[in-house]
């Protein structure tokens, strides 16, 4: 399928439907033609990291969610029927997890007290 010309250092300069003099044939999944393509993505331990920024993150949002709830700045009807269906999925299936588990703050409430922190020091 793409058909690659390489400059002398070995690194794809351009891709071709049709072969042109000079380039060599490789498989349209092949990494260097999908690197050219921009299509390689980052390493996986890059990937790994940004996944678990990203799930540490949905949880931070999650609880200034409910933060906000509980102070009455929101209601939880304010938010769209989809929102309000994830958030409430969400909280039951996080209901369901041992006690100690995605403990944000275990430094700021009483060990197994169930306790969220509202106080964020002003931030």
């Amino acid at each position: 399928m793409p058909h690659v010309v390489r400059n002398p250092q070995g690194q794809i300069v351009s891709l071709h439907r049709e072969p042109v003099p000079g380039s060599d044939w490789l498989p349209a999944d092949d990494a260097a033609v999908r690197g050219f393509l921009g299509e390689a993505g980052p390493p996986a331990a890059t990937q790994d990291g940004f996944r678990q920024l990203d799930a540490d993150l949905v949880r931070v949002i999650e609880d200034v969610v409910d933060v906000l709830i509980s102070r009455q700045v929101i209601r939880i009807t304010d938010l769209p029927a989809e929102a309000q269906d994830k958030l409430f999925a969400r909280k039951s299936f996080r209901e369901r997890l041992p006690a100690r588990a995605l403990r944000l703050f275990e430094s700021d409430a009483a060990p197994d007290s169930g306790v969220i922190p509202t106080d964020f020091g002003g931030l």
